[in-house]
């Protein structure tokens, strides 16, 4: 790991737009003065940063629901960092705050953006993760999408990822049967063994719909998609009469030039299966809500999850290249 100069801000900027999986070719590392903040504004020292399977999307110059991340423009990413200066009254340094955003050593936000949190039990890595934007996903997709209810079949794609694990986990609390996609024996037996699935499916398999068939044997009630591409295809042959759909991503084509011809989704009509697209900013009042629901389950481990962390803030494009391949286990961090 380069040891980057800790009385100057470095950043990672778009260099190039990647046709294809990003690299590290596609940034540049800039080094600056530390920021001074203005009125209403704080800077922080980025501790971790959350590396998430959208920012693929943010390096497309394509229409999106966010706007795209300009050449020469700091990469964006949330982090957790030490408050090292404040123009305004709700912060002091040495506060720690969830929020900022980029791919940056040191940050200026508005404190209005940013969450603060002083006395938190729970690691801060976690903020990022299971109790940050992932965990929250998978709770609003679950609450107000997927309703499952007891004695229901739960399938959900990337079933160990970071939103992937707490679908899971949601599922069994609510009494469904939680059923799992995942790449790799290592994975599903986590899936099983630590995350209290109740069946996990390799999307290796070479017939996947038999696989899932096997595994869901009264069909799926409500499926949540991660993934999209072929495991896509498998799941919806799967789906039950009233079956609920949450479209939270599709990664399996985040770097395709063009988008892939879809699946025919005739079967709609006939099983009355609704599909609903979610964005985990469009409730903004799931945050506070989940933080104050989950936080005791992991402190009293009852909430299970995994995070693979790496080191250094110029290996952020290696960190983003791993989630998109699949190459982590778990939430993705990089520790600043």
């Amino acid at each position: 790991m380069t040891k980057l100069s800790t009385d100057l801000r470095h950043s990672l900027v778009l260099k190039s737009r990647p046709s294809g999986m990003p690299e590290a070719k596609h940034f540049e590392l800039k080094s600056d003065p530390i920021p001074t903040p203005g009125p209403g504004q704080v800077v922080t020292r980025t501790i971790f940063l959350s590396i998430d399977p959208y920012m693929r999307g943010r390096l497309s110059d394509r229409k999106n629901y966010a706007p795209s991340v300009q050449i020469g423009e700091v990469m964006t990413g949330e982090t957790v960092g030490e408050v090292i200066a404040s123009a305004d009254p709700k912060f002091a340094p040495g506060d720690i705050a969830v929020g900022a955003r980029g791919w940056a050593t040191h940050l200026v936000s508005e404190a209005a953006s940013l969450h603060k949190l002083n006395g938190a039990l729970a690691p801060l890595s976690t903020y990022l993760g299971v109790l940050g934007m992932p965990g929250v996903t998978a709770y609003s997709g679950m609450k107000d999408i997927g309703e499952p209810k007891a004695g229901e079949t739960v399938l959900v794609s990337a079933a160990t990822g970071a939103v992937g694990s707490v679908v899971g986990q949601l599922a069994k609390r609510a009494g469904a049967r939680a059923v799992g996609i995942a790449g790799g024996a290592d994975k599903c037996l986590f899936a099983q063994e630590q995350l209290g699935f109740d069946a996990c499916v390799d999307h290796r398999n070479d017939d996947l719909s038999a696989a899932i068939a096997d595994a869901c044997p009264g069909g799926v009630d409500v499926y949540f998609e991660n993934v999209g591409g072929r495991i896509q295809a498998a799941a919806f042959g799967a789906l039950n009469l009233f079956a609920r759909v949450i479209m939270c991503g599709m990664v399996a084509q985040y770097n395709a030039a063009e988008f892939p011809a879809g699946p025919n989704l005739g079967f709609t009509v006939a099983k009355r299966v609704k599909i609903q697209g979610m964005l985990v900013f469009d409730k903004p009042e799931r945050f506070a809500e989940w933080r104050e629901l989950a936080t005791p389950w992991v402190l009293d481990g009852s909430l299970a999850y995994r995070e693979t962390v790496i080191d250094g803030l110029e290996n952020a494009p290696e960190a983003l290249a791993m989630v998109l391949s699949g190459g982590n286990f778990g939430k993705m961090v990089v520790r600043v």
